[in-house]
């Protein structure tokens, strides 16, 4: 495998980029933002939710591949709010993870849950597009931005109205953290290798500063990680693939739902 995916990615995104907003341009996307309704919270839920589940709906992965190719953006969302949900986490991008913008636009009239769009954000462009979407949050990368290219976005998030979560993964991307952060994530997944380890949220919890909404990212499959990890001053627990990889994704979430409530 390619030992920075990272950087394939983001050279990717450029280009798609390039490509969508010569077919829709940022004006265009701005004249459609003021009809669009408040946004939802996903703070505040993570902060009131027992468990903070934020459920993610994807369809591949660089490295998995397809997991759950036909998932439909009009079930699987509202199932994992049937489920217990706090929030959502809806993968936008196509070449590498099979999703699009389109789903979160189809997921959006079924839920009340607040939605993040997951992607590689590196332009105001995208945080329109995830406004007029309707998403109520974005996730900025410290890997595959600058630390002025972050405080930038994440102030232009908050005057579109969108919730910020920042996602780290080195305790040297610390310094990425600004005012306009709502969250921090710590992945536990390396953008680069994909190697995976929940001990990385462990290891950098007590250097986050902790007035922020803390977020573990991936790789949690056990609901005595997520009791533990809650002990260590997290309130939001991204997982995806544990449950796209099965038949019932919604299911697979309230039973782990059920083992967190059994464990606490």
């Amino acid at each position: 495998m390619n030992q920075d995916i990272l950087t394939d990615i983001i050279a990717h995104k450029r280009k798609e980029l390039e490509a969508q907003e010569a077919a829709v341009s940022a004006s265009f996307l701005e004249n459609h933002i003021g009809n669009i309704a408040a946004t939802r919270s996903m703070k505040e839920r993570l902060l009131s939710s027992s468990t903070g589940i934020i459920a993610e709906f994807k369809r591949r992965s660089p490295s998995k591949g397809w997991i759950n190719r036909e998932a439909d953006a009009s079930v699987i969302p509202h199932g994992y709010e049937q489920a217990g949900a706090a929030a959502l986490s809806i993968l936008t991008d196509e070449m590498f993870f099979g999703g699009s913008l389109k789903d979160i636009r189809i997921a959006r009239p079924t839920v009340n849950l607040p939605i993040l769009r997951k992607d590689f954000i590196i332009s105001r462009y995208q945080l329109l597009q995830a406004k007029v979407a309707q998403a109520d949050a974005v996730l900025l990368i410290a890997a595959a931005l600058t630390p002025d290219e972050c405080k930038m976005l994440a102030s232009e998030a908050h005057e579109l109205q969108l919730e910020v979560l920042l996602e780290l993964h080195r305790e040297e991307e610390l310094e990425y953290i600004n005012d306009h952060i709502d969250m921090i994530g710590i992945n536990n997944r390396n953008l680069g290798t994909f190697h995976t380890d929940t001990e990385n949220s462990f290891r950098l919890a007590e250097k986050l500063p902790q007035d922020k909404v803390l977020v573990s990212e991936s790789g949690i499959s056990q609901a005595e990680t997520v009791v533990k990890l809650r002990e260590a001053g997290f309130r939001g627990f991204l997982i995806g693939e544990n449950f796209m990889k099965t038949n019932h994704p919604e299911t697979a979430l309230s039973q782990f739902i059920h083992h967190i409530h059994s464990a606490l």
